[in-house]
Order: C-alpha cells, then sequence, then structure tokens
C-alpha cells in the first residue's frame, strides 16, 4: 500500500511547434515541468487545471482534452496520479506574479526541451510530450465530477 497518494494536474500546451513549460526551484534546483500542480478540495480535475496553469504561467489555459492518466511512484513513499490536459492558451496576463517556486514560463521547441533532460522534474515531462505528438486524445467528458 502507498504511504501517500497525490493526485495532480498538468497541462500540456503546443504553440507555434513550441510546449509551454515553467522552469520551478525544486529542492534548490531550477528543473522543467508543464506547468502543473495538485488538486484542491471542492475543486474538479478541469478547475485544478485551469488554476494552476494561470498560478504558474500567467496563460489562461483553455482545456480541449485528456491526454491521460499516469501513474508515477515518487521517493520516499509518494504515489502520484497526474491527469494531463491538452489545451489552448487564452489571454496572458504578464504583470500577474507567478506561484512561489516558480522561476519563469517560457515556451521551448521539443529539440530544446530533449536538450535538456537532465532538467526535466521527473519522466512524465517527456512522456506527455510523447503522447501528445502521438495523437493521443481523450474527451474531457470522460471525466465525471460530483454533482
Amino acid at each position: 500500500m502507498p504511504h501517500d497518494i497525490h493526485v495532480t494536474v498538468a497541462a500540456i500546451v503546443q504553440r507555434d511547434l513550441r510546449y509551454l513549460l515553467v522552469e520551478e526551484n525544486v529542492g534548490g534546483r531550477l528543473v522543467l515541468n508543464q506547468p502543473a500542480g495538485h488538486l484542491e478540495a471542492h475543486e474538479s480535475l478541469v478547475q485544478a487545471v485551469v488554476r494552476e496553469a494561470l498560478e504558474e504561467t500567467a496563460w489562461e489555459f483553455i482545456p480541449r482534452a485528456l491526454l491521460g492518466v499516469y501513474h508515477y511512484e515518487g521517493p520516499v513513499g509518494i504515489t502520484y496520479v497526474r491527469f494531463a490536459f491538452i489545451g489552448d492558451v487564452g489571454h496572458h496576463h504578464p504583470q500577474r506574479a507567478l506561484d512561489t517556486g516558480i522561476h519563469q514560463a517560457l515556451w521551448l521547441t521539443r529539440a530544446e526541451l530533449m536538450a535538456r533532460v537532465a532538467d526535466h522534474r521527473g519522466p512524465q515531462v517527456r512522456r506527455a510530450v510523447d503522447d501528445y505528438e502521438s495523437g493521443r486524445r481523450y474527451p474531457l467528458d470522460a471525466l465525471v465530477s460530483p454533482a
């Protein structure tokens, strides 16, 4: 039985052949990740990914599809269940302060992202890009929220 289970969400956005990513401080090291974070009480998974993307990038995220549900065994007995969403960005709020720990939001090509594999927060960063490029898509209505 896992020690602790964390439900997380991630926003996968590609625009002009570039992916929206965040450079964040984790354990004193700058790493690359998709805009992502934890599901909070009383919000749907879609609400969570919209909120996290805005907090981490200052871009309004518009979910279009579910990319997949990913299970990852992290360090010290933590299990992550990550719901990755594909979408577009709407309005940008450049004056908005980014979440604590977020150094910057940036747009990278696949080649630029893969050149920095050592900086990825975890294997889920590359996996999401690979799955996105393979054409994987699931309808948002596959997710059922409480009435």
